[in-house]
C-alpha cells in the first residue's frame, strides 16, 4: 500500500458533455481533487478523483445521482487503499491519439487555471457552455449559430472519437444559455445533438481540464 495515495474514486460516463457536468458536481459536493478523465476508446470516459475515503464515497455518492437526473448512468469504483503499483495508471503522461485527434487524458496540467484547484465557486467565472454532437459538420453549424445567437467565445473543440466532437463556449450566464439553445436547435438533422448543457459557474478542479 502506498501512504502517498489517498483513496480514489473512479467512474465512467458517457459522453464528454455529461462527464464535465457530473464532474464538477461531484467536486462540489465532497472535498476531493479531480484528477482527471481518460478517454476509453468510446463514448465513454473514466473520471479521477481523490481525497480522504469518506469524501470520496461522497463524491461517487453525489455523482451518480446528479448522472441519473441526466438520464446517464455511471460504473463506479472507490479503493479506499490503492497498492503503490497503481500509480502509473492514475498518473501518466498525456499524449495526442493519431486515430481521432484528440487527447487521450484531459489533465489539470492541460489548462492550468489561476483560481485555487479547491474553489468550488466563484461569482466572477464566466459561465461555459457544453455542446456536444456526433458529426463534425453537425458541431460547425451548431458553433456558427452560437456565436451569432449571443455575446459568447468558443475557447475550445474536443474531439473523444467515434465522431464525438464537444464544442465549449464561455460568457455571462444569459449570453450562454442563449447560445447554447440556439445552437442545439441548429444541429437539426446534419447529425445527432448528444447534449448541450451550461454550467454556470464552474469548479476549478474542471477549468483546468479544459481550454475554458
Amino acid at each position: 500500500m502506498s501512504a502517498a495515495l489517498k483513496a480514489l474514486g473512479l467512474f465512467e460516463v458517457p459522453f464528454l458533455s455529461v462527464a464535465a457536468l457530473v464532474a464538477d458536481h461531484a467536486v462540489k459536493a465532497a472535498d476531493v481533487r479531480l484528477l482527471g478523465f481518460e478517454s476509453t476508446g468510446t463514448q465513454n470516459l473514466l473520471v479521477r478523483l481523490e481525497g480522504a475515503l469518506s469524501a470520496v464515497e461522497a463524491a461517487l455518492a453525489a455523482a451518480d445521482t446528479y448522472a441519473r437526473g441526466l438520464g446517464a448512468s455511471i460504473v463506479g469504483q472507490v479503493l479506499a487503499r490503492p497498492e503503490a503499483g497503481l500509480e502509473p495508471l492514475i498518473h501518466f503522461s498525456n499524449a495526442q491519439n493519431p486515430l481521432y485527434g484528440g487527447r487521450d487524458q484531459f489533465l489539470p496540467t492541460d489548462h492550468p487555471h489561476p483560481s485555487p484547484a479547491n474553489q468550488s465557486m466563484n461569482a466572477n467565472q464566466p459561465a461555459l457552455g457544453i455542446l456536444e454532437t456526433q458529426g463534425l459538420t453537425a458541431l460547425l453549424e451548431a458553433t456558427d449559430t452560437m456565436l451569432k445567437a449571443a455575446n459568447v467565445t468558443v475557447v475550445g473543440k474536443e474531439k473523444i472519437g467515434a465522431a464525438y466532437v464537444t464544442v465549449i463556449v464561455r460568457g455571462d450566464v444569459a449570453a450562454v444559455t442563449a447560445a447554447v439553445d440556439a445552437g442545439a436547435r441548429a444541429v437539426g438533422n446534419l447529425g445527432k445533438l448528444v447534449a448541450a448543457h451550461v454550467i454556470p459557474r464552474p469548479h476549478g478542479d474542471l477549468l483546468a481540464l479544459l481550454p475554458a
